[in-house]
């Protein structure tokens, strides 16, 4: 019998994770209270024991920014350009966490997807680590179970051969990601995401080949499709980062933090980019394409 996707990736979702990732799950949603759903632990974090001197990655799933929020400007911002990125301490631990709605997340994780950023994130490892309930625990999984096929009805198109691959199409997927976002990793990185974890890469790909067919787009319209989403991606990438300075206390310091770490700069911040991120940040800007630093 077929892998069912929804059941490969809900067991995935359930695998443990450390205590205090769990933790600071609650925490953050507790900070929001009845209006947390919720809260997926992901990325580079998710492989490491030993947590301290690392920054953990979550998204905080929500019901609705303004029952979030209430009225104002982060509402606003969550709902025009998601997601509100925040960063978060607790028990001796540093995060960010990112902010969808439940809406956004379904949205987010399939075909109708404004961006690439989320379909390609949940289509990698992640762990559903706190849940309101069941219901919000259901909806969930199948939001995430929606991003792997995703990845795949979006990229095979591409693929002149190794179609049938499902590591060689992850490999591909995460390349033309990497491509609509300004990013500071090096050109290897989509690739070794998936040497990281084949055995992860195999079960979710093999899932996805033997559900129901996935849409059919010729070659030409996926092509065309994918330099949109270049164009709109990597634009998008500069009104997050203009938007993060206005939500992430210094998010300046984590930005050069992050492309020093993976493009090996060594950028420093000035105070007077302190006090004005979002001028520091534009200034900057042009200095790492220049240099290479993001792509």
């Amino acid at each position: 019998m077929a892998p069912d996707i929804r059941k490969v990736v809900e067991a995935e979702l359930s695998r443990p994770v450390d205590p205090r990732v769990a933790d600071m799950a609650a925490a953050i949603a507790a900070r929001y209270g009845e209006a947390s759903r919720a809260v997926l632990f992901y990325g580079s974090c998710l492989r490491q024991r030993e947590l301290g001197g690392l920054m953990l990655d979550f998204y905080l799933i929500v019901s609705d920014y303004r029952e979030a929020y209430g009225r104002g400007w982060l509402a606003f911002a969550n709902r025009l350009i998601p997601p509100n990125v925040f960063p978060f301490e607790h028990q001796g631990l540093v995060a960010k966490y990112a902010v969808l709605s439940e809406a956004d997340l379904e949205r987010e994780c399939g075909l109708k997807a404004r961006s690439v950023s989320v379909w390609a994130r949940f289509a990698q490892p992640s762990r559903l680590v706190w849940a309101r309930d069941e219901g919000a625990r259901a909806r969930t999984v199948a939001a995430i179970a929606a991003a792997a096929p995703t990845l795949f009805a979006l990229t095979r198109p591409t693929m002149a051969e190794d179609r049938d691959d499902p590591l060689a199409v992850f490999r591909a997927g995460f390349a033309l990601t990497y491509g609509a976002e300004l990013r500071a990793e090096r050109r290897e990185r989509s690739g070794s995401i998936v040497d990281a974890d084949r055995d992860y890469y195999a079960r979710i790909g093999a899932a996805v080949m033997a559900g129901p067919p996935l849409p059919a787009s010729s070659p030409q319209s996926v092509a065309r499709a994918w330099r949109g989403r270049r164009r709109k991606g990597k634009a998008l990438t500069l009104v997050r980062l203009a938007k993060a300075s206005t939500t992430f206390a210094g998010g300046i310091d984590y930005l050069a933090w992050k492309i020093n770490r993976h493009a090996g700069t060594d950028i420093e911040v000035k105070p007077w980019q302190r006090r004005w991120p979002f001028l520091g940040a534009l200034i900057l800007l042009p200095r790492l394409l220049r240099r290479g630093a993001i792509r």
